[in-house]
Order: structure tokens, then sequence, then C-alpha cells
């Protein structure tokens, strides 16, 4: 999953797009971080992994899912990692991980080390999911290894933002017109920012992804696997790429699904996403209008949308889910229209969720949008917000701030061409202009001296564009693109092509020609 700038500002018009653990106090973190660095710092010493069996805890959650018949056991973990790497022997913090292990395996290779994007995304989940969906010839070979990034889930999690505000990022106008509406978005953005600060201050530069690729170096180490092989879907290929550039000898495979392009400024990327969203609505709606019973939205879906939130915005549309006191605005109808994008199987219960919001039930454009959003049942949030915001904002390059008058410019024109997404996407180039943290940006990435890299790019990907996928395998001396012509974000393992393909180099180092294309 990518959740970037763009695209929770796209949703929102505002943002940039199992077990618990203690985190040091904000000033503790901020002491360790912005302390000198020594002319020398020693290398960081890999702590051990404490595990501990969660495999009834995992078992009983996943019972009943696709997957779960698989004899697997599962094992809880934590270890620790230096707060600073400037100070490598000072103040640690804790990762959280998962370990999925398949019953019966033979001639293992190692671990396979997962992330599924976000950033944000939860490792330790993603391990979980991938360890029921991957094919059992990797898991025969290997274990998969999910962990929670730092500032993430249950690793020091990032927690600023409370849920009150959150649920107005999620209602609030999800495209800004006029300057008014602008003024609103940015204001919203800047109590983010500023509770953020009150909670960590110079503490938020500490959750970076280039100390995330170091954490994973150490991780590496502390599972005894002497070169890393891993899997990141869409930002997990921004950790990937940037890993591979700071240890390209201690790489044995990397596989980076929906690569988020690595060339692109600020303003590239949101137009990219914005455009590629428009052009998966309108896929979207083509799908539906083929139904052979007919389309529930009618033969315009479009329009039928344009329609809904016409009705939202003259009065929010309450839901029919006993308890529920929330009502749909605009921008909750943009944020289901969204989460339905990721993938094409969601778009049977977006149809259905319109059609029903239409006759004033929104409970099924909520159950769209609240899992994109982190929110939970009982109106609680995971962090997922907070750490998308604190990582992208850290790792980006203050000198690619967008002035403020650029930003309100090309709201009014990319709101009119890219009516759901364009003008959400504008508002999210401001958001880390007013993001108080030291910043480490990702560096840029030729990884020299790595074996061959595996980049996948998705011809529909609505999320990250085709183009993001061709240049990152660019960039990388040793880079080869595998293209997927489908539609939906991400790619392994969806279907036989691309699944072979992935397979062959995970387990026996044998990469696809270069610009293979699989048929959708």
């Amino acid at each position: 999953m990518r959740l970037s700038r763009g695209l929770l500002a796209a949703a929102s018009g505002l943002l940039v797009a199992v077990s618990g653990c203690t985190s040091p106090s904000s000033e503790e973190t901020a002491a360790a971080s912005s302390a000198p660095a020594p002319s020398a710092p020693a290398e960081p010493v890999a702590a051990d992994i404490a595990w501990r069996d969660c495999d009834a805890e995992i078992s009983q959650f996943v019972a009943g899912a696709p997957g779960s018949e698989r004899d697997l056991a599962f094992e809880c973990g934590r270890t620790e990692v230096p707060i600073s790497y400037d100070e490598p022997q000072g103040e640690t913090l804790p990762l959280f991980l998962v370990r999925a292990r398949l019953a019966g395996q033979t001639d293992r290779i190692g671990s396979l080390v997962v992330n599924p994007g976000g950033p944000g995304g939860s490792g330790a989940d993603a391990g979980v999911a991938l360890a029921l969906s991957l094919p059992e010839d990797v898991l025969r070979r290997f274990d998969v290894v999910g962990f929670d990034p730092r500032g993430v889930g249950a690793s020091t999690p990032v927690e600023c933002v409370p849920a009150e505000v959150k649920d107005r990022f999620v209602a609030a106008e999800p495209r800004p017109a006029t300057p008014e509406q602008v003024d609103e978005a940015f204001a919203l953005t800047r109590e983010a920012a500023d509770a953020c600060a009150a909670e960590y201050g110079e503490a938020l530069g500490t959750f970076t992804t280039v100390d995330t690729a170091r954490d994973m170096d150490l991780l590496r180490q502390s599972l005894g696997d002497e070169q890393l092989t891993y899997l990141g879907y869409s930002y997990g290929t921004t950790l990937g790429s940037t890993y591979a550039e700071l240890f390209p000898d201690r790489v044995r495979a990397l596989v980076l699904d929906a690569a988020v392009d690595p060339d692109d400024d600020p303003r590239g990327e949101a137009e990219a996403q914005a455009a590629a969203l428009e052009a998966s609505v309108d896929a979207f709606a083509a799908d539906c209008v083929a139904l052979v019973s007919g389309c529930p939205l009618g033969p315009e879906p479009r329009r039928s949308i344009e329609e809904l939130l016409a009705q939202a915005a003259a009065a929010p549309i309450p839901s029919a889910l006993p308890g529920e006191t929330r009502q749909a605005t605009p921008g909750v109808v943009v944020y289901a229209v969204l989460a339905a994008q990721y993938d094409t199987s969601s778009w049977p219960q977006l149809t259905q969720a319109l059609a029903a919001a239409r006759a004033g039930d929104s409970q099924g454009l909520f159950a769209l949008a609240d899992p994109l959003s982190g929110r939970l049942a009982d109106g609680s949030y995971t962090n997922l917000i907070d750490a998308n915001l604190a990582i992208n904002c850290a790792d980006t390059d203050p000198a690619s701030a967008v002035p403020e008058e650029e930003v309100r410019a090309l709201a009014a024109e990319w709101g009119q061409r890219y009516p759901l997404f364009g003008a959400g996407s504008a508002i999210g180039l401001h958001t880390c202009s007013v993001w108080e943290a030291e910043r480490t940006p990702v560096p840029e990435r030729d990884a020299e001296g790595a074996p061959p890299v595996l980049v996948i790019g998705n011809a529909g990907d609505p999320v990250t564009p085709l183009s993001g996928a061709q240049d990152m395998a660019e960039d990388l001396t040793s880079g080869v693109l595998l293209t997927w012509e489908g539609r939906g974000h991400t790619a392994y393992p969806k279907t036989d092509c691309v699944t072979a393909a992935v397979n062959a180099y995970l387990i026996d180092l044998v990469a696809p020609q270069d610009g293979l294309t699989c048929p959708a």
C-alpha cells in the first residue's frame, strides 16, 4: 500500500498523503537524535531477538481466512535498534516483528523480510497476511518475517494526531475550490503538524526511511542471514531500494512491487497519481456499465458519483449501522472511492456502497473508507496517519517545498483536469512545508554493486503508475523490469506469469528477462 502525501490529500484534501511496546519519552529520543555525531562512530551491533510463541493468538485471529488451513507456526519478537546511528551505542528503541514458518520446510534458504508500504503500514500484519497467501513453493524455502518499522504499529508508534482531527481529515472538503476552502485545508494541516511538534519536538526527525533501512540490516544480522532477501510493496520499494543503496553487497534478492518513482519531484508524483486514479475510476465505471445485469449506478457512473457528492454536500448521509453517529460528507465519498481503487475485487463493494448511499445509507462508504484511514470499530485509530505524515515529511528535502501560492494555483488547475482527485492532490503538496522536524532525504539510488534487483510495475496501477517502476529499474544499475498488464495496486502473487517469475528469482536467483511483460 502506498499512502503518499498526494494520495491522502486526494482523499481528504489535507494530508500528505498484536503486541504493544513502551516507547522512550520524546525528551530522551530528542536528546539522542540531536546529539553531535562523533567523528568516527562505532559500528552498530545487532541485538538478539526475544522470540515468544504467539501461534495460538494469531491462529485464532486468522481462523477461517483463506490460507488459514496451512500448517503455519507464528512467533512474535522484539529487538532493539539505535535511536540515532550517529550514536549507535546510545539510546535504543524497540522493534516488533512476526515470523511465520510452514511445517515441513525443506532446503531452507533463510528469511523473507516483507514490507507492505504506506509509509505507516504494519509489516507485522503483512507478515501474517503473506504467510497465508504466498505460494507454498516460497514458504517451503523461507520463513516470512514482517516487522513494524520505527514509528509504526508496535515499534515505538508515532501518535500525535487526535482521533477527532483524523475524523475531520476524512470528512473535510475533498476538492477545495474556493480560497476559503483552501485556507481551511491549510489550517487543518497546520493543526496536525503543531500537535506532532508539541508531542515529539526534534524527535520527529528520528522516523526516517534511511534509518529504517539501517534497522533492517541489523534485523538481517539478528535473523542469522548473510544477505537480505526482501519483498517490498509500494512505499516498501523506496525502503528496499534505499537498503540496496546503503548496503549493495548485503543484498541477496530484492523484489520491489508497485515501485514508487524515485525521479519525480513532488509536483510530478502528485499529478501522476491524480491522473492514474481518475483513469482507474473511468475503468471502474466502464466495468459497471458492462455488467450483464446492468450497472446499479445507471448508464453514467461518473455522473452518479458527482450527484452523490452534491447530495452529501447538501445534507450529509446517515448510516443505518446501529450505533453509528457519523454521517457521510463528500470527503467520505471520495475516500471510499479511493479505497476501492487499490484492488479491482473491491469494485462490486464500491458499486453497492454508492448505490446504498444514494438511497440514504452510508454504512457501505464507511466500511471502505475506515480501513484506509486506520479507523477502528470503537472510533479509535491505528497510527497509520501519524506515521505516514512523520515518515513522509522526515524523508522530504525542504528544498523541494512547493510555495503556497503555487499550491493554490495547482489546486484550481488540477481540480479542472482531474475532477475527483486533482485539487486534493495539489493541497497535499503543502503538508510538509509546515512540518517541524529535521529532514533526512531519501538518497538517489543506483545500488551499484548489488545483484539483480527485480522491479515490478502494473500498467493499470492507480497508486504508483507504471512510469515509477520504469524509472526505478532504469536508475538501479542492476534493475530488471517486469510489467503486468493488469489493474489495481501491486502484482505479486496475483497471476501465474508474475508468480512464476518472482518465485524463480526468490528461490533460485534467476531473474526474468529485463522488460518481460505478463498479460492481465
